[in-house]
């Protein structure tokens, strides 16, 4: 079963198991991992869902879209290369992990 790592500010470390296709967003709002707030829910509105997608991870998810890169610019913390919305990774079938960093802020 794939599994979502994420990481904290402070270098804590949490994996959860996930079904092939569970967002990072949606896993962490339903499993109570600080530091996301997912304020619009998942609809790339708002980009409190900010993560930074760990270098090992990138291969395995779809580019960022025209949308989330306009979010990202709104990002509380400070956009990387590395920042995608965690509303819009999803665990594709075949990936053992995703890893993400959480941002010391969201608002």
């Amino acid at each position: 079963m794939p599994q979502i790592t994420y990481v904290q500010p402070d270098g804590e470390r949490r994996s959860i198991a996930v079904d092939a296709g569970a967002t990072v967003m949606l896993t962490a709002v339903a499993n109570g991992v600080p530091g996301i707030v997912a304020e619009c829910g998942g609809a790339a509105m708002c980009a409190t869902c900010h993560v930074y997608l760990d270098e090992a991870s990138q291969p395995f998810v779809p580019p960022v879209s025209e949308v989330e890169n306009e979010m990202l610019e709104s990002a509380a913390a400070g956009r990387r290369a590395n920042s995608r919305l965690g509303c819009q990774i999803a665990v594709p079938a075949g990936v053992d992990e995703i890893v993400v960093h959480i941002p010391s802020h969201q608002v």
